[in-house]
């Protein structure tokens, strides 16, 4: 269930759900035909007794403050809060008696807020077009804790969506003067092996939501090269908002740890990033 609290949207269920019923909904989709897609799209969800309920909260949520809450999802939302059916779930899971009880009142609330009319109908969302704040390629260095010069290449930069991402690979650039074009292509990326971290290669997907408060920090060097793209959608590497902690300071950590700590043996290149291999497998 992936559950982190009491309250009905504390869960991974409903968060996905609640989320895509309003990307769909801000695109221009009608209430029934999204209410139909996921209900279609998402029949695991709904016959697994776990997760089962937390996907009809967040239909019936969703439908509500569109002011189209339908009538037989109001009433599987009562049938499952009445009958106690939600509580025997967190039983289930091994919920402690205090826990459960919040749950009651949250579960109580909610139905009643479902029986309220809503005063007015949420509004659909116009989505804003965002640009990256860097480009493909880019060579992008700031200062270190210690003083020196580190540095981060872009690998991909996706333009014209709601979100600006572009996926970053920290070096290992830590030098006291200024890196070189020539610098950022002889690189190795940043590979973490402080603290709890086992070997986590430092490439991430930046999502620009403070950007414009630590863009001082940063400073485009100059171009490379990148032959390879990256598909954001079947990207394994993880999502981040924050270039000065999950690039900047992820370096300071890293090289700090290394003093007193053997810097990981797996290396991985920039140019290996960057660069098409030459070979063919026949």
């Amino acid at each position: 269930m992936g559950a982190w609290g009491t309250a009905i949207s504390s869960n991974d269920t409903y968060a996905d759900i609640y989320d895509e019923f309003f990307d769909l909904y801000n695109d221009g989709q009608s209430v029934e035909d999204i209410s139909k897609k996921l209900i279609t799209d998402n029949q695991e969800t709904i016959n697994e007794p776990e997760d089962s309920n937390n996907f009809w909260f967040a239909l019936a949520k969703a439908q509500w403050e569109c002011k189209q809450l339908d009538t037989e999802i109001l009433e599987r939302v009562k049938q499952i809060i009445e009958t106690g059916l939600d509580l025997e779930v967190w039983r289930r899971l091994d919920a402690d008696e205090k826990d459960i009880k919040k749950r009651k009142v949250v579960l109580d609330k909610f139905l009643a807020d479902l029986q309220t009319e809503r005063p007015k109908a949420k509004s659909r969302k116009k989505k804003v077009i965002k640009q990256p704040p860097f480009e493909k390629g880019d060579c992008l260095t700031f200062k270190l804790a210690n003083g020196n010069y580190g540095g981060a290449v872009v690998l991909e930069a996706i333009k014209d969506t709601e979100y600006g991402h572009t996926l970053l690979a920290t070096t290992r650039i830590n030098q006291p003067t200024k890196p070189t074009k020539k610098d950022f292509e002889n690189a190795e990326v940043l590979i973490a092996n402080y603290a709890n971290w086992d070997n986590n290669f430092n490439i991430k997907w930046y999502l620009p939501i403070r950007h414009k408060l630590i863009a001082h920090l940063i400073e485009k060097v100059d171009t490379i090269e990148v032959q390879i793209n990256y598909d954001i959608n079947k990207s394994m590497n993880g999502f981040v908002a924050d270039f000065d902690v999950w690039v900047i300071q992820v370096a300071d950590q890293q090289f700090e740890s290394e003093k007193t700590k053997p810097k990981p043996t797996t290396k991985q290149t920039i140019k290996a990033l960057t660069k098409k291999s030459k070979w063919k497998l026949w």
